[in-house]
């Protein structure tokens, strides 16, 4: 794995480094994105767009974050590897660590 997703993304999905990603690795599902560990490139084009901070070298993931680089690992055991996310489209699921969390209201502030 090279990068990952936590949990500032859940229930915001900005979007901006599904735009910047050059080689279309950043999955959506229900809740939150996740980056496929077998097609990043390890460009780091996605860490610095994300506005909420979201985004992290898996290597400097701290304890806090570790349940979600099994999170992001456990959305492509059931995923697979599709090749590519565009043509794919927001998936009806997430990991299961992230369904179980409360749901934050976005529209809020």
């Amino acid at each position: 794995m090279t990068y990952v997703i936590g949990e500032p993304c859940v229930d915001i999905r900005d979007k901006a480094c599904v735009d910047e990603c050059p080689v279309d690795c950043i999955y959506e599902g229900e809740r939150m994105l996740y980056i496929h560990p077998d097609e990043c490139v390890d460009c780091a084009a996605c860490e610095p767009v994300c506005p909420v901070e979201a985004i992290i070298y898996v290597d400097d993931a701290t304890d806090d974050w570790q349940p979600y680089v099994a999170a992001n690992a456990d959305f492509f055991a059931e995923l697979g590897s599709p090749g590519g996310a565009r043509g794919l489209g927001k998936q009806p699921f997430d990991a299961p660590l992230v369904s179980q969390l409360p749901r934050r209201d976005t529209a809020a502030g």
